[in-house]
């Protein structure tokens, strides 16, 4: 447990998925002590970030970390009291997941000055001292968008889900604003989405009234699985599924199966490993633990995932994807000789 100035503390505050490695034959540099960690996250809607816990949680009691959850539902102003409580409560680490930069800048800085290590998976602490473990989000965004090129040409007119000041979409903003500069008849009809769970249903009540407005829409970009979620609803509900594309980002049991459908819209996603990223989170953690450096930023490569290479493979669910794509069922991100892996299931 960490000791700090609480006095100090205090008022400061007032006014402010399955790795393909086994366990390390070298001693694990914290057994015997008691490492007490918290995971405060913004998001939980949707598949990613359950799975991304399932990897924070493997990692974890691998390294033998104690670790508790705290889960802000997409409520900024919640996941800045619960960033709060876990600097009163002195854990030895944080993982920070999603969120808003001035929702929780100072307080991640106070946790650093209180020499809590502190790592930020998909938001940006503005803290030189704060790794930030990401997708390659700009990546991500290119593979889908060209593969969107690969499928209809460089001509068409497109629906576009965002929702910006959350730092992956932000990313992936940049990619499409360069991708419609470099293919100019590539027309955005339109831009909508929201936060507000639940996020699928949402966003196809809004996609609902844009196909209404403008059925000439031929390709969806929803660079987040819950968006594209909604777009598939409202697609289907629709009619138009022989007419739309859907092009995403992220992956899981549940888009594994809607992009199997027959007839299906959704057609692509680029996607890390969920639990794989919240291993590495853990990773990143655990070195700083131990007294190493950790780079500013901490990337892992994604995979473009088709529907027509789900069919192809009969990949069912995400332990198939695991299984028949090596590139997406392991990373060496952050792995060293020290450290003791999650074992394989």
């Amino acid at each position: 447990m960490k000791t700090f100035n609480k006095i100090t503390l205090c008022a400061s505050i007032a006014g402010a998925m399955v790795s393909g490695f086994a366990t390390a034959n070298t001693e694990n540099p914290f057994e015997g002590k008691e490492i007490r960690i918290a995971h405060v996250r913004y998001l939980s809607q949707g598949d990613f970030p359950e799975l991304y816990l399932k990897g924070v949680k493997r990692q974890a009691e691998a390294l033998g970390f104690k670790l508790d959850v705290y889960d802000a539902r997409q409520d900024a102003s919640l996941q800045r009291n619960q960033l709060e409580q876990a600097i009163m409560k002195g854990y030895d680490g944080i993982v920070l997941q999603h969120g808003f930069t001035d929702s929780i800048k100072d307080l991640a800085d106070l946790a650093v000055q209180n020499n809590i290590k502190v790592v930020a998976f998909d938001v940006n602490a503005d803290n030189p001292s704060i790794p930030q473990i990401n997708q390659d989000d700009h990546l991500i965004a290119r593979m889908s968008l060209e593969q969107a090129v690969k499928d209809n040409g460089d001509s068409w007119k497109a629906a576009y889900v965002y929702v910006p000041g959350i730092p992956p979409l932000d990313r992936r903003d940049e990619v499409f604003t360069e991708f419609k500069q470099k293919y100019p008849n590539i027309n955005e009809i339109a831009r909508f989405g929201t936060m507000n769970n639940p996020i699928p249903n949402q966003v196809a009540d809004q996609a609902a009234a844009v196909f209404r407005a403008n059925p000439d829409i031929s390709v969806a970009f929803s660079p987040y699985d819950e968006f594209a979620k909604g777009i598939k609803i409202a697609v289907d509900e629709a009619g138009l599924s022989s007419n739309v594309k859907i092009y995403s980002a992220d992956i899981s049991n549940s888009d594994i199966q809607a992009m199997r459908e027959p007839n299906s819209a959704w057609v692509a996603t680029v996607a890390t490993n969920p639990s794989i990223m919240g291993e590495v989170s853990v990773r990143a953690l655990a070195t700083l633990l131990k007294g190493e450096a950790v780079a500013s930023q901490v990337t892992v490569p994604p995979v473009l995932i088709t529907q027509e290479m789900l069919n192809k493979q009969n990949i069912k669910n995400m332990d198939d994807l695991v299984k028949k794509i090596p590139s997406f069922s392991s990373s060496d991100v952050l792995v060293s000789d020290w450290m003791p892996m999650p074992k394989m299931n």
